[in-house]
């Protein structure tokens, strides 16, 4: 009768252990799993922020191409030579009231 006063008593506090220590391997896994999530989108974010660095520079390159090509040497260079455009004489001009 005494062991079995004594296995009731230890089966109880077996079972809070078991509680306990499911508890905090539910918290330790939780915080794990959030770390985890965290570092991942730490290398998103780095990798998103590589690729905007190379889009922001080709921006600038391009947007130095669009001035260097809206020159108007070079405008009216292409107009004479492959349009074959030329300024209008005195009078070939019209003006208009």
């Amino acid at each position: 009768m005494a062991s079995k006063g004594r296995s009731m008593r230890l089966r109880p506090k077996l079972s809070q252990c078991i509680v306990v220590a499911l508890v905090f391997m539910s918290i330790a896994l939780i915080y794990v799993w959030f770390h985890i999530k965290i570092t991942r989108l730490n290398y998103e974010i780095a990798s998103e922020m590589s690729v905007r660095d190379g889009l922001m520079e080709e921006n600038r390159r391009l947007k130095v191409e669009r001035e260097s090509l809206q020159t108007a040497s070079r405008i009216e260079k292409i107009a004479r030579t492959k349009l074959g455009m030329y300024y209008p004489g005195k009078d070939q001009v019209v003006f208009v009231r």
